[in-house]
């Protein structure tokens, strides 16, 4: 049974969405997943001059839809000139008059793929994502796993790095990472931080107290860490493990480099409101700084359990 029969990409026919469609497609060949080409076209921009267009306006939204899906057809019949023969895709083009930040989600949530891909900047040439962007807006509205795609080759990934926090998205995690990298070595991380050790010595709690307590939370970590592995399959040797403590962002980001990963793998908890007003910290700045793809895995009904998050 195909675990990825449908995935989707979303394109503004940018060049970093043309990043994300060929990773798209070279996942869709190699699981023989269904592919669906998103365009958001965006007419809602022109809203305030319905009234100035006048009978013009369906016309004008009309010939601008017919443009757009000439364009993503044209791309899907590129793609598919370059892909090998032997690995088809089943590929359709769909154009949505909407804005990406809104339709896009909502087609998600009518059509359920098993993931959707995206390129880590649009057309308008943003460098940061910011709140309020399309690609954040997808990352915070999604409800199903979502790639960030950034690496400008679309190769089977090497090497996965796969931040774990034990909630129920952390599992999830790791499947997912599995099922995209089916080839890769995978470095499973647990970042921990002691909470109220500043406190603890300013209440005059002795150094050797707080250094226990240290001890302690990085043996539950390890513990935790190899049991979290064999819920899921993997023996000892299918991964290599680290539990450390500091900051989880600066972690992953270090982690990323020393091992040469070329996907990280976080997760992102619910789909309440928290999350509609901020994407997360720890995720926002691997996202600003990382150069490597992220998949952002959503565990929409999840427990609200502690997480990477802060």
């Amino acid at each position: 049974m195909n675990p990825l029969p449908h995935l989707a990409v979303a394109t503004d026919f940018s060049a970093p969405a043309r990043l994300a469609v060929d990773r798209a497609w070279l996942l869709a060949a190699r699981h023989g997943s269904r592919l669906t080409l998103l365009h958001a076209l965006g007419l809602d921009v022109l809203a305030p001059w319905r009234a100035l267009l006048s009978e013009r306006y369906a016309a004008l939204g009309s010939s601008l839809h017919t443009e757009a899906q000439g364009q993503l057809d044209a791309l899907v019949a590129e793609v598919a000139a370059a892909s090998p023969p032997a690995l088809p895709v089943d590929a359709q083009a769909v154009v949505q008059d909407g804005l990406a930040g809104w339709t896009v989600p909502d087609w998600v949530r009518a059509h359920a793929p098993d993931l959707l891909v995206v390129g880590a900047r649009g057309s308008s040439g943003f460098k940061r994502w910011v709140l309020g962007s399309t690609a954040s807006k997808l990352l915070r509205k999604s409800a199903c796993p979502v790639l960030v795609v950034k690496s400008a080759e679309a190769k089977p990934y090497r090497r996965a790095v796969v931040a774990v926090d034990f909630s129920v998205a952390s599992a999830r995690s790791i499947e997912m990472a599995r099922l995209l990298a089916p080839e890769a070595d995978l470095v499973l991380l647990h970042a921990y931080e002691v909470p109220f050790e500043g406190k603890m010595a300013f209440a005059g709690v002795s150094q050797e107290l707080i250094r226990q307590y240290r001890r302690d939370a990085h043996e539950q970590g390890v513990q935790r860490l190899a049991e979290l592995a064999a819920s899921v399959g993997l023996r000892p040797g299918d991964y290599v493990g680290f539990v450390v403590e500091g900051d989880p962002a600066s972690l992953v980001l270090q982690h990323q480099e020393l091992h040469r990963g070329d996907l990280i793998v976080m997760g992102k908890h619910g789909t309440h409101v928290t999350e509609e007003l901020l994407l997360g910290s720890v995720t926002q700045r691997v996202l600003d700084e990382t150069q490597v793809d992220l998949l952002v895995v959503v565990e929409p009904h999840g427990p609200d359990v502690p997480s990477l998050e802060p």
